[in-house]
């Protein structure tokens, strides 16, 4: 009696499944560089080179990165610590990341919610990704590569002195000029999220 092959399946596995963390890892170096180049007044004295051979041998990196990329970040190199040998990325995106917004500042300002709380706060998310938000010098230092934050606000690093008293600090750009504001920091906005940075 014949043996019957058994007939191939016709279903295949989604496109998603078949993405490895190498091809991962490739696209969004790739992404990486095009924006590096693309930008090159945030980091005129830089070479792709140089952070391509940095992101290699700390490759753990990568999934930072890929966390500022996914949430709308749009990572790109700002500067080059030259004591550590360290390159420093930026979330770059024009307006705050759209992939943190509504969210308060801290774990402690959400709990003390008593309705109405976001799924989760500006520190939380930030550790989670490993990364920091950025402090007020850096939001600036930010705002000299370009203009960013023209619609949008972004929780910044706030001093312990303000944040015992309930509060948190938060930038935006409007008429040309940066802003430092603060606010409640349970509060949260659909049009307010966080910017990070990352060393490598």
């Amino acid at each position: 009696m014949a043996k019957v092959k058994p007939k191939k399946s016709l279903t295949t596995d989604p496109p998603e499944a078949q993405t490895g963390p190498a091809d991962q890892g490739r696209e969004l170096l790739e992404i990486l560089e095009s924006r590096f180049h693309s930008n090159m007044n945030r980091h005129p004295d830089l070479t792709w080179a140089g952070v391509r051979a940095r992101l290699e041998a700390h490759a753990e990196k990568l999934a930072s990165l890929h966390e500022m990329e996914r949430t709308g970040g749009e990572p790109d190199v700002v500067a080059l610590n030259a004591a550590t040998g360290e390159y420093i990325f930026f979330d770059c995106s024009e307006e705050s990341p759209k992939g943190r917004r509504s969210v308060c500042f801290d774990r402690e300002a959400l709990e003390s919610r008593t309705e109405h709380r976001p799924e989760t706060s500006a520190l939380e998310m930030a550790a989670a990704m490993g990364i920091v938000l950025l402090s007020e010098a850096e939001y600036r230092a930010l705002q000299e590569l370009g203009e960013f934050d023209l619609k949008t606000s972004s929780w910044v690093q706030t001093p312990s002195a303000i944040r015992r008293l309930g509060g948190a600090l938060f930038c935006d750009r409007r008429y040309d000029h940066v802003f430092v504001y603060h606010n409640g920091a349970q509060s949260y906005y659909a049009a307010r999220g966080f910017r990070g940075s990352l060393r490598v």
